[in-house]
């Protein structure tokens, strides 16, 4: 597993990196692929905050967790990526077993082209890829990064661009190209 360690108004002794990678590595044996973890620590209202974030098989898994001691808060999101993995076994089994046997999806990134007024300020722009995925793996992408919504190629609509977002009755909804 790849580690990059960052720090936000906080500056930590190597022994917390070492427990930390300690730590994540455990989750190694869930992946069959390398992975890439990022751990990002903060200090906010004296409160510890650890956000981590695993990508690994197309699947990006976050948590992020706050308690008084820097070691707690490593341990909660270690456990809360290890909950997800494991409330949601059946799918992402499914899903890596379908990944298998399918071609390789181009690398798309989504940069919104939008002309700059006076009354629109964009303070930050993400580039990602966009993949071919069924709605359902949209859905279980965005419960695993903890979003409101999630952009995809609709693979039952000839990889359409496609946005499946949380509604406040607790249902999904989904934003597809009306042609």
């Amino acid at each position: 597993m790849k580690f990059q360690f960052s720090e936000k108004k906080v500056s930590l002794p190597a022994n917390v990196h070492a427990y930390a990678e300690k730590k994540v590595t455990k989750l190694d044996r869930f992946f069959k692929e390398d992975a890439e973890a990022r751990v990002a620590f903060s200090l906010e209202k004296d409160r510890n905050k650890v956000e981590l974030t695993v990508h690994a098989a197309n699947t990006f898994f976050r948590a992020s967790e706050a308690t008084s001691d820097m070691f707690a808060s490593i341990d909660a999101a270690v456990s809360t990526i290890e909950r997800q993995i494991r409330k949601n076994k059946t799918r992402l089994a499914r899903r890596l077993r379908q990944d298998a046997f399918t071609r390789t999806a181009e690398v798309t990134s989504f940069t919104p082209e939008i002309e700059e007024e006076s009354n629109f300020n964009i303070v930050r722009t993400k580039k990602f890829p966009i993949k071919p995925m069924t709605r359902e793996e949209a859905i279980l992408q965005m419960n695993l990064l903890e979003h409101g919504f999630f952009a995809f190629k609709d693979e039952e609509n000839e990889e359409a661009f496609a946005v499946v977002y949380k509604r406040n009755d607790g249902g999904y909804g989904l934003i597809e190209n009306e042609e």
